[in-house]
């Protein structure tokens, strides 16, 4: 089911079906660099986290996850998600590394910021990065996140040098 658009791709929500596009997008370099705990080793196991991800559209607190899908050829180029931190609430993302530099990831965190604000309680929203991950951090800064942490912190269960950014909705 479409929760958004634009004339260049869609945001929906995931199905079963999209299993083996998932496991592909989570094996390239970048995601195993930047989010190594959403690489899946065998279709198997990306089936099986669809399915739970699936179920947690059901849930309160999520995670809540949506494929970003390109509409000229139904290519499923990777994900946004809201997910719940300390803080508050979190948007992350992922384009696969073979639909990189083409605007989808900066695309698709406006189409679910719009979507976030006019669907949702919503007043502010967090990003986090690898300081590193410059990318990702110029996502973040397009859409109008401002970095108020640079520094050592827990980065999934490691210290990390990351930043934190957030932005009004």
């Amino acid at each position: 089911m479409k929760i958004i658009e634009d004339d260049v791709i869609y945001i929906c929500h995931l199905e079963k079906e999209m299993s083996f596009d998932i496991w592909q997008n989570s094996l390239d370099e970048n995601n195993r660099r930047f989010v190594p705990d959403e690489v899946f080793e065998t279709l198997e196991i990306a089936t099986e986290v669809v399915n739970q991800l699936i179920e947690c559209y059901k849930e309160e607190d999520g995670p809540f996850i949506y494929a970003v899908i390109r509409k000229s050829d139904n290519a499923n180029l990777g994900y946004v998600q809201l997910v719940k931190i300390d803080l508050g609430w979190e948007i992350g993302y992922h384009i696969a590394k073979k639909y990189n530099g083409q605007g989808y990831a900066t695309r698709s965190v406006k189409l679910f910021l719009d979507y976030l604000k006019d669907n949702s309680d919503l007043k502010e929203i967090y990003g986090i990065a690898l300081k590193d991950n410059v990318a990702s951090i110029r996502v973040l800064e397009k859409n109008g996140f401002k970095i108020f942490f640079d520094g050592i912190d827990l980065y999934q269960g490691e210290k990390r040098r990351i930043i934190k950014s957030i932005r009004m909705i």
